[in-house]
């Protein structure tokens, strides 16, 4: 009976082990092509795509093409600096150059929303456009951005969980971040439950957006996205073993707690404006 045992244990561990990916695809000339960027540059793509799709026949659809580029620079700028001064400022606050060294790794998805954001606030200001309303179009492209973002940091071993203590988790292999931190000891899929996260969020979303969308305040759908991801990324932290914490929670916990936050304000505030316009419409119906 102790011999079954065992080998179901030995089998709990090979079936979550990730030993045999390819954390660099090739080499060419040189240069080693590395996973995660190959399916962060898919990421963008296919996000693109499902924007392109989502504002077909609308005065955003060329817009979203001129506005890609100002996405990405600002989505990798806020990337950058949220891992640095959210995540990681004891180290940087003792290695200031390594702040530009982002060729050696450090980004952080929620810094890729704000920076992303920063960026459409200032598109649509300058192209006079409904920020609200492109937002809208865009959260489900994000998420889904997000979900295929998250198997790039997989592969790469640089986003994991801590230790389960038990016979059970994912396994990194040797010259992965999470190796250098915990060797073969099995961790918590976060990153893995992330993925699913993300991806089940995107199916509410476009659901929402192609059945709703129209009876829905406009920002409505884009402030439940925000909600959304930053509950998910709340409780999926507990489980996180790469962030330090400062009182008990990661840098990623409280930047939740703001967004949420936020979210539910702004949740409130375009459900308040939705219901005065209303209310003005019908008046003036009446008249």
């Amino acid at each position: 009976m102790s011999v079954i045992t065992e080998k179901i244990e030995i089998r709990l561990i090979e079936n979550w082990s990730v030993k045999n990916m390819h954390k660099d695809l090739f080499t060419v000339f040189g240069y080693t092509v590395q996973t995660h960027a190959v399916i962060s540059i898919i990421a963008i793509i296919i996000g693109y795509g499902v924007a392109l799709g989502l504002t077909y026949k609308t005065i955003y659809y060329k817009h979203i093409q001129d506005f890609i580029f100002y996405a990405i620079i600002g989505a990798i700028i806020g990337a950058r600096l949220w891992h640095v001064f959210v995540f990681q400022w004891p180290y940087y606050s003792h290695h200031l150059l390594d702040i530009f060294a982002v060729w050696q790794g450090g980004i952080s998805i929620e810094g890729a929303i704000a920076g992303g954001i920063i960026a459409l606030i200032i598109y649509t200001y300058r192209h006079k456009l409904n920020f609200w309303e492109m937002a809208d179009y865009l959260a489900p492209a994000m998420i889904l951005g997000q979900a295929i973002g998250r198997v790039a940091c997989y592969f790469a071993g640089d986003a994991f969980g801590r230790p389960t203590h038990a016979d059970f988790g994912t396994v990194f292999p040797k010259g992965t971040v999470a190796y250098s931190y915990y060797g073969s000891q099995p961790l918590w899929p976060a990153i893995a439950w992330e993925i699913q996260g993300d991806t089940f969020i995107f199916s509410i979303l476009l659901i929402i957006f192609l059945l709703a969308r129209k009876r829905l305040p406009q920002g409505m759908i884009f402030a439940f996205y925000v909600f959304m991801y930053d509950v998910e990324r709340f409780i999926l932290e507990f489980f996180r073993g790469d962030s330090p914490r400062y009182n008990g929670l990661t840098g990623g916990q409280w930047s939740a707690i703001v967004l949420t936050i936020i979210s539910i304000i702004l949740m409130i505030y375009l459900y308040v404006r939705y219901r005065g316009k209303s209310e003005i419409k019908k008046q003036e119906s009446a008249e």
